[in-house]
């Protein structure tokens, strides 16, 4: 591998100056002097174990950095160019302030429970706080074995990190709640998995790493103390509005089924599939976390399964907002010790019609529709969504193009309905949307403005980062990282010198298969 791929992606003339996402530039700390307050590493060790990073055996090198997230812990991103910064997220170094563990937690994996998971390959090296009061989860993945690897080797292959390094910021560029990804760094160790692969770490940032499956270890140890423990952690450090209140863990278990059912909103509405959406997956803050064998629609298609491990669709697309219920219903299974079985089942309730509202809400914004969506509304979303799906349209770029219908009388809409195999069917649901936008009366202008600001033009597609992936894996050339995540860090934006990247998928793309090792 060439020195001249190996440090493309970290030019000296955009360290600390908006490389990697970041807006303006910030002067920040040296790593050395990041500001830990290591909350969980003060919980009894029931709850974790104490270790430190396993380096590489070969050489590390850094092969992505996101300016953007470096921010969050007001670390300057000229750091990513000293090699101490590489050592200290390595374990080459101890980084002061650290206290490095790996989480205790369980979970049910495709509806099976395991009674005990953990970080098995990750590390939380510990939590910075930064001057605004935030507090950032600093973690490792690819660490090496820790207590919980269940004889795995505790390492990432560089295939999955870009991928979920990518994903981050593209998540967080979309608007949609998720962990963060600092950065990627590549070894020339080798990593067996379906065959032999680079290896690599990510470090990801998140305001918590707690999961459903933390509190389920406990309910099914009968440990209903350690369950209150982390409880009462978890309501003191990230919902302290509940604290002083009775009925505390009622709201927390309330809260955090509206955040996910937001969540999950969200996903169906960017046409996002998770792709394993275990119990040990799923953020107690509402965050998307862990991401595997994830992927983007191209063409729509309601039973979208990204995974190809999952042979029976457990996680297909369309079993999305269901399987988000079953997996609060598992928490809620777990928080009975503190919230009795009946008030349980009373906040579960809530989670199908937040789900349902806020969905709404943004397909409504996606075709610029105003006010509280009725049953002309609703069957005007549903019979769009049939098409798309009868006609193989590109979901993405179909709603980019909304902006482009015009309301006057005699329209013909050719780039639109020239994406449809049967543009009577289009022209059919045209003239009912129209007839509701004339009868609003916006300009067309004024919304296709507002519609280009919530449509996206760029997402993470499958074959995009197949071949950034491509191009590191086989030669050691991380520049296509680099600029993909500079597109989609603002996914919105025209950005005319990346058209292609908004181009449909081409034929080969959809012989793409993603596992749960990917």
């Amino acid at each position: 591998m060439s020195d001249e791929h190996r440090f493309e992606h970290i030019p000296a003339e955009h360290a600390g100056s908006g490389f990697g996402g970041a807006t303006s530039p910030v002067p920040g700390q040296t790593i050395e002097a990041l500001n830990f307050d290591n909350t969980y590493a003060r919980l009894p060790m029931t709850f974790h174990s104490r270790l430190a990073p396993t380096p590489f055996a070969k050489p590390q090198f850094l092969v992505a950095f996101s300016s953007a997230a470096a921010q969050l812990l007001d670390l300057n991103p000229k750091e990513a160019q000293r090699a101490e910064f590489i050592e200290y997220l390595t374990g080459v170094r101890a980084l002061p302030g650290s206290e490095p563990l790996a989480m205790l937690y369980a979970g049910h994996q495709f509806g099976y429970y395991v009674h005990q998971l953990g970080d098995g390959r990750a590390s939380l090296l510990g939590e910075v706080r930064n001057g605004r009061g935030e507090k950032w989860d600093v973690q490792i993945k690819g660490c090496g074995p820790t207590p919980y690897s269940r004889s795995g080797d505790g390492r990432a292959v560089l295939r999955s990190s870009i991928r979920e390094f990518l994903c981050s910021e593209a998540m967080h560029g979309l608007g949609i709640p998720t962990t963060r990804a600092l950065c990627v760094i590549g070894t020339d160790d080798e990593v067996y998995r379906e065959a032999i692969e680079p290896g690599a770490m990510l470090v990801r940032l998140s305001p918590s790493h707690v999961r459903f499956g933390s509190f389920e270890v406990f309910y099914y140890r009968d440990q209903p103390e350690h369950i209150r423990t982390l409880a009462d952690y978890v309501i003191r450090h990230h919902y302290p509005q509940f604290e002083a209140a009775a009925d505390r863990y009622e709201r927390l278990l309330h809260e955090v089924v509206v955040r996910t059912a937001r969540l999950i909103a969200h996903w169906q509405a960017v046409g996002f599939a998770h792709g394993v959406m275990n119990t040990d997956n799923m953020s107690i803050l509402g965050l998307t976390l862990d991401y595997g064998p994830f992927g983007f629609m191209d063409r729509y298609d309601v039973g979208f399964v990204c995974n190809h491990s999952d042979h029976r669709g457990r996680y297909a697309f369309d079993q999305q907002p269901q399987i988000g219920l079953w997996n609060l219903s598992r928490l809620a299974q777990a928080l009975t010790p503190l919230v009795p079985v009946e008030q349980a089942r009373s906040v579960l309730e809530d989670y199908e019609p937040t789900f349902v509202q806020h969905y709404l809400e943004l397909m409504c914004g996606k075709l610029g529709l105003a006010g509280n969506p009725d049953g002309d509304t609703v069957a005007l979303i549903t019979d769009l969504l049939e098409l798309l799906q009868a006609n193989q349209v590109d979901y993405t770029n179909f709603f980019r193009s909304v902006a482009e219908l015009r309301t006057g009388l005699g329209s013909t809409h050719h780039n639109v309905r020239d994406r449809f195999i049967d543009r009577d069917a289009f022209d059919a649901w045209a003239q009912r949307y129209t007839t509701i936008l004339r009868q609003a009366g916006e300009p067309d202008e004024a919304r296709a403005t507002r519609l280009r600001a919530v449509n996206p033009k760029y997402i993470l597609r499958n074959y995009l980062a197949e071949q950034a992936i491509e191009r590191a894996t086989s030669a050691g050339d991380y520049s296509e990282i680099n600029r993909l995540l500079s597109v989609l860090s603002n996914p919105f934006a025209e950005q005319p010198r990346f058209e292609h990247y908004a181009a449909d998928a081409p034929d080969w793309a959809h012989s793409i298969q993603v596992s749960c090792s990917s």
